[in-house]
């Protein structure tokens, strides 16, 4: 029997903070990514800063949408990385293995997600 704290349990609780942590880091990089669009830098930080906010909140709302929407970010920056500064591991390591870390906690979060999906459609609520 798992260990519930109210009417969630730990792991569901475990999700919503990292929801909220992604949404968190996605704040920052709206905010210091339109900084650096309007000077003329890439829109990279801008672009994935919108989609850490979305894919954070619907995290928040228990949807695998969220998830989904983090992991394509994820992608994203990768495909970024590797266009910016090539196959050279010492620049792509502070690029990319923060986000790649995050990633791997949101992989281990999609059973709890759609647990709470298939809870919400069995209570009626789309």
């Amino acid at each position: 029997m798992p260990n519930t704290y109210g009417n969630r349990t730990l792991t569901e609780w475990l999700t919503l903070v990292l929801g909220v942590v992604i949404v968190l880091v996605g704040l920052f990089f709206v905010i210091g990514g339109a900084q650096l669009a309007m000077l003329g830098g890439s829109v990279y930080y801008l672009i994935c800063g919108v989609l850490l906010v979305a894919s954070g909140v619907f995290m928040v709302l228990g949807r695998t949408l969220g998830a989904f929407l983090y992991l394509g970010a994820l992608a994203y920056t990768w495909v970024w990385s590797l266009w910016e500064v090539g196959f050279s591991p010492v620049d792509l390591l502070p690029r990319d293995f923060g986000p790649t870390l995050l990633g791997i906690l949101v992989v281990l979060t999609l059973p709890v997600l759609r647990r709470l999906e298939t809870r919400r459609t069995l209570r009626g609520a789309v």
